[in-house]
């Protein structure tokens, strides 16, 4: 897992498809319609959307096997908890159609992070992440981008 700024970005040298990635984040702001976005047909694309944030007790830990994940916050703040998969107990196997596998939260993740507008959370396959979680003790309409690139793609 990475956490930092888009402004940071360069600090990353993960290659063409990288740079692709933060292009487009960079080019998006609060008015950016919901929605799946191409940016190279499946390797690289982007869904923006808007949700409610939530207690982390109601969800489940997620990981991809085939996409890296960089999600970003577009409006409001949203927390995150992340784990080593190896060490979360499956509570549903991983499925090659959602390119995902779930994980029950019986304990926080052993790593929280806040993410507001100009940051972004990088997490590769073996980083179980629980997003979309409570800042400040009360629930907030947040709309965020997640944009998923083949892992193969990333140096």
């Amino acid at each position: 897992m990475i956490v930092d700024t888009l402004a940071n970005h360069a600090l990353y040298p993960l290659g063409p498809a990288w740079e692709r990635a933060v292009a487009f984040l960079q080019g998006l702001d609060a008015d950016t319609p919901e929605g799946r976005y191409a940016i190279d047909g499946d390797a690289i694309f982007a869904i923006v959307m808007r949700y409610d944030t939530a207690s982390p007790e109601s969800g489940q830990f997620e990981s991809h096997r085939d996409y890296v994940d960089i999600q970003s916050v577009l409006e409001g703040a949203e927390g995150f908890e992340c784990d080593d998969a190896a060490l979360l107990d499956v509570a549903v196997p991983y499925d090659a159609t959602r390119d995902a596998a779930f994980y029950g939260r019986s304990v926080p993740g052993h790593y929280r992070v806040d993410v507001a507008p100009g940051s972004f959370v990088l997490l590769y396959p073996h980083d179980a992440h629980l997003a979309g979680l409570i800042v400040g003790g009360t629930t907030r309409s947040v709309k965020k981008v997640v944009v998923k690139v083949r892992r193969t793609l990333l140096g």
